[in-house]
């Protein structure tokens, strides 16, 4: 009659048994087992060297050991005392099996035939796909005080041990540590708890099979139901896996693919299910199903499914989207649909995800404006709106939103906020482009509750085509006009939709435009409603900030000397130059000795230093003479940009923009009075207070130093050497400007001509002739 196991082993090996079946959902990566049972076992892997070491006392005989016995080799004999270990070389199923079979049991007849274990008990060897196996389980060493093996003759070095020594004599392990350092213990408990949402959809797991072990008397017997109760119900299946088998395909390879497809099948079955029916019946069952696996939702297998369906719920329970907001890797998880409803109820939190992409934007636009390219075709206002729209940015920023009003509302508030903060009018921009950006695709739940929507867009367009005709100048007018009393706070979002820089730059291009019509009709401003207009929709924007901080919302009156006496004079300006072209293009006989005019009146000067308005369409002017390569005119208005209002005249957007028109002027640069002008007279006056001024004049000198007379491009390099405060930004530029002077060579004297040597002429020694000849 066969003998039992001792009990003190049972427990041990039980415990071995679960360990090895806990379901974590992942493969076991072992190295492989040293010697012959490493190289004869298709799946076999030998034991890490940590668990060795964990034993305490006694040397390992373990991989890393260096000890003979349990590496695999025929007829090794294994150390007892040791505390090494090996696990299977097999699959689970013969793991259960040999282990057992070293325990003292039987091992079923067809267990044997399928894996290679010799039958019958046998004490503490055992041979297994034709590797011997003598050692311990890693738990079974730890506690080998408690157990007994079976026909070995001998215990494990030291004698009998109390139940609270360990093996190898070192100090007690601490309750609830399985020897060494626990982590094994922890990982599986870890995986126990992120599994554990199968028991309430009735599924079994790791805990469902250790209980089950634990109370059973027949273990394999057990595993072989549990295989079967949990296992793909296919009868075919059954004489599939075996082939499997032969070929060397592990078990969870096979049910890992399956899962996989059949995850991929669920996935396409929600989102079937979200897009057919009535929309209460396909919610509810999307509801249904959420509530059957939301405790699956921290099981990365199984974790697309519940999100999947979440994505598709308009509104998730507030419990469950309290429970993903919590955990910081469901928050991550879930998709923008889901994030759409935590964030409208949580300000603060939408703001932390909105905040990097605000200022990523800033940076962008910053980095466009102090481009190293100088270019009238390709400057800062080059790209179509539509094209703006598709920044990364504005993409995202739109995808966040969705149609959800709230949202939309707090991404106004923030831009409000900041431009309110820093005045920067980048800001307002962002505005614009979010709100086109949704009218592109169609999102009428927010585009039909904004005000600006239908004034935005008409302003697009115009901003598109660089000009205001005078077709969308009427339907601007009609939408400040239809501002109805008691909405006047639409103003301030119009103000700051106008005070888009991209949109002042088309408002004030057109009214530069206009004014050169108005000369050539011989009309004066006052009786163009066009121009009037453009200037009432320009005062507008330019007084956003002024209008959202003081929540006054009003429209800014209009200057009557703006309008009856500076722009009679910037017109006047136009027609000088108009004259004096005209002149010299007469023949010589009529030409009559005629200067360009080079003073300002007093009165000009005065109305770009006090008048915005004035100020902005002042520079303006100054960009279209530029651009037109008038050297007189621009000459003649330089120094009254000297004090603008705000200091307009050194903004960066300016100075971008007259750097790129400047290029056109590159045979001027060669000139001293030309240089002296630009950059004495105007430039370098800011440059030492204002970095940003330093780094657009070393732009331009970057570009164009090659153009610029030697004598004076020595003093504009001392003039604009950085100094200590001086920016990263300055220090590479002059670096590069350095690097450019250093190539022309300018300072080196030219070589002295070398007198030519006179050529040495020595005699050729006479050679008698041969006296044949």
């Amino acid at each position: 009659m066969e003998k039992s196991p001792p009990a003190g082993l049972r427990e041990v090996f039980l415990e071995e048994v679960v360990e090895e079946w806990a379901f974590d959902g992942q493969e076991k990566k072992r190295p492989e087992a040293a010697g012959a049972a490493g190289r004869t076992a298709n799946r076999g892997w030998a034991e890490p060297a940590a668990w060795g070491e964990r034993r305490g006392g006694g040397k390992t005989s373990g991989p890393g050991a260096g000890g003979a016995a349990g590496r695999g080799r025929r007829g090794g004999r294994a150390r007892r005392g040791g505390g090494a270990s090996l696990r299977h070389p097999g699959t689970a199923v013969s793991h259960g099996r040999a282990a057992w079979s070293w325990a003292g049991l039987r091992c079923p007849e067809h267990l044997r035939r399928g894996a290679g274990v010799s039958g019958g008990r046998f004490g503490g060897r055992t041979r297994l796909c034709g590797a011997e196996v003598g050692r311990r389980g890693p738990r079974a060493a730890a506690r080998a005080g408690r157990a007994e093996l079976e026909g070995a003759g001998e215990r494990s070095a030291g004698g009998p041990r109390g139940p609270g020594e360990r093996a190898a004599g070192g100090p007690a392990a601490a309750p609830g540590e399985r020897g060494g350092d626990g982590a094994p213990s922890r990982a599986a408990a870890g995986a126990s708890a992120m599994f554990a949402g199968l028991q309430d959809l009735g599924v079994a797991n790791g805990e469902d099979l250790k209980e089950t072990l634990t109370n059973c008397t027949e273990p394999l017997k057990a595993i072989e139901q549990f295989q079967t109760e949990n296992g793909v119900l296919l009868p075919s299946l059954q004489s599939a896996l075996p082939f499997l088998d032969l070929h060397g395909t592990p078990r969870l390879e096979f049910h890992q693919s399956v899962f996989d497809e059949l995850r991929d099948k669920l996935l396409e079955r929600v989102s079937a299910i979200a897009s057919e029916g009535k929309a209460e019946e396909r919610y509810k069952k999307l509801e249904d199903l959420l509530e059957k696996s939301f405790s699956l939702v921290k099981m990365p297998s199984l974790q697309p499914v519940v999100m999947c369906v979440m994505k598709h719920l308009p509104k998730v329970p507030e419990k469950k989207l309290k429970l993903v907001m919590a955990d910081k890797e469901l928050y991550r998880a879930c998709a923008v649909e889901v994030k759409r409803q935590i964030w409208q109820d949580n300000q603060a939190l939408f703001g932390d995800e909105v905040s990097p992409l605000l200022k990523q934007y800033i940076l962008e636009k910053e980095s466009a404006l102090f481009s190293t390219e100088l270019s009238v075709l390709h400057n800062f206002f080059s790209p179509s709106p539509k094209t703006r729209r598709q920044g990364e940015v504005v993409q995202k920023l739109t995808q966040m939103v969705g149609k959800n009003v709230k949202l939309y509302d707090m991404v106004l508030q923030f831009l409000r906020t900041l431009f309110l903060r820093t005045r920067n009018v980048h800001y307002c921009t962002l505005r614009a482009e979010l709100l086109m950006s949704l009218h592109d695709l169609d999102v009428g739940d927010i585009c039909s509750v904004d005000p600006c929507h239908k004034f935005t867009w008409c302003l697009d367009a115009c901003i598109r085509e660089r000009f205001v005709d005078s077709k969308r100048a009427r339907e601007l007018q009609g939408f400040l006009d239809g501002v109805k009393k008691g909405q006047e706070q639409v103003l301030g979002d119009l103000s700051m939709i106008l005070c888009d820089p991209f949109a002042i730059n088309t408002l004030s291009l057109s009214t530069v435009r206009h004014l050169q019509e108005l000369v050539g009709q011989e009309t004066l401003p006052r009786d163009s409603p066009d121009l009037l207009l453009l200037l009432r929709l320009l005062a507008l924007g330019q007084g956003a900030w002024d209008m959202i901080d003081s929540q006054v919302f009003k429209e800014p009156k209009m200057e009557v000397e703006l309008i009856t006496r500076f722009l009679p004079t910037l017109m006047s300006f136009v027609v000088d130059d108009h004259t004096f072209n005209v002149d010299q293009k007469l023949p010589a006989e009529e030409k009559a000795p005629v200067t360009y005019p080079n003073t300002l009146p007093e009165s000009f000067t005065k109305f770009l230093q006090e008048q915005r308005m004035a100020c902005e369409v002042g520079l303006y002017y100054v960009l279209h003479i530029t651009k037109q390569r008038n050297k007189n005119a621009l000459l003649r208005l330089l120094p009254g940009l000297v004090e603008t209002f705000g200091d307009l005249a050194f903004g960066d957007i300016f100075l971008h923009l007259l750097t790129g028109n400047l290029a056109l002027l590159a045979d001027e640069f060669a000139l001293e009075d030309f240089c002296s002008s630009l950059f004495d007279g105007f430039l370098l006056t800011a440059s030492p207070r204002k970095e940003n001024v330093q780094r657009h004049v070393l732009r331009l000198l970057v570009h164009l130093h090659h153009r610029v007379a030697p004598s004076k491009l020595q003093a504009l390099q001392k003039a604009l050497e950085p100094t200590g405060q001086s920016g990263e930004a300055v220090k590479e530029l002059y670096s590069q400007l350095g690097e450019k002077l250093e190539q022309l060579d300018y300072q080196k004297p030219s070589p002295a001509q070398t007198a030519e040597t006179p050529a040495l002429e020595l005699p050729l020694p006479t050679v008698p002739a041969p006296a044949g000849l």
